[in-house]
């Protein structure tokens, strides 16, 4: 058996000093295999945001480890750790964050610019993989909302990241998009073996999930029963 390429030990994290502290994660366990899609669930103010932002290397954990592909973050430099956000690991937010005038396919484009990473995908080919092929030119507000999620979803796959963290991806999608553009972040999880990290309050999307964990005043529950 291979090892996680995401892995999440102990993980504390604590805002605020005395009696004002406020526990975000609660002793975090968390292992994400290549190709597996991982859904995290819960009320707002359960800790699902400081999950993502410390499983990204946005926010240092007050105790605990987060390992990517084996490195750990903590080991990093502030510059080394940028440098592994933006070769190692994809972001997908709440709204697609795309750069207003640029189109489609330059949106892939630009994160190569900062240094094309090994393994890499053609910008073409990935625009294709998630329909847009036909939509290269197309600048983002030409595009559908449920279009501009799965652009959002290609360019942050664009430079082969070993890990990718989605933010509450259908969060202004309706019922049928939301189902369309989580099924294309599940299938491509698998074809290119990155390990995912979805938070999502859309229950109806779970089953395209291969985990799903509870998460509540900052501590994640065991996988739920599928």
């Amino acid at each position: 058996m291979t090892d996680p390429i995401h892995v999440l030990d102990q993980v504390i994290l604590l805002h605020g000093d005395g009696d004002d502290t406020i526990t975000a994660l609660d002793a975090v366990d968390l292992q994400v295999n290549a190709g597996e899609l991982v859904a995290v669930v819960g009320p707002s103010g359960a800790g699902k945001s400081s999950l993502l932002a410390v499983a990204g290397g946005l926010i240092r954990p007050t105790s605990g480890t987060v390992r990517i592909g084996g490195t750990d973050l903590a080991a990093l430099s502030r510059s080394k750790i940028t440098e592994l956000r933006r070769t190692r690991i994809g972001f997908v937010f709440q709204t697609s964050n795309l750069v207003p005038a640029l189109k489609a396919v330059d949106q892939l484009r630009l994160p190569l610019t900062f240094g094309r990473t090994e393994g890499a995908c053609s910008p073409e080919e990935l625009l294709d993989e998630v329909g847009l092929a036909h939509k290269a030119k197309r600048r983002p507000h030409q595009l559908s909302g449920g279009e501009r999620q799965r652009l959002g979803i290609a360019r942050a796959l664009v430079t082969a990241p070993q890990v990718l963290l989605v933010d509450e991806p259908t969060a202004a999608l309706d019922r049928q998009r939301s189902q369309d553009v989580v099924a294309l972040l599940a299938a491509e999880t698998r074809s290119k073996g990155v390990a995912t990290i979805m938070v999502t309050h859309d229950h109806d999307v779970l089953h395209h999930c291969d985990r799903v964990h509870e998460m509540t005043d900052g501590r994640l529950a065991a996988p739920a029963q599928r």
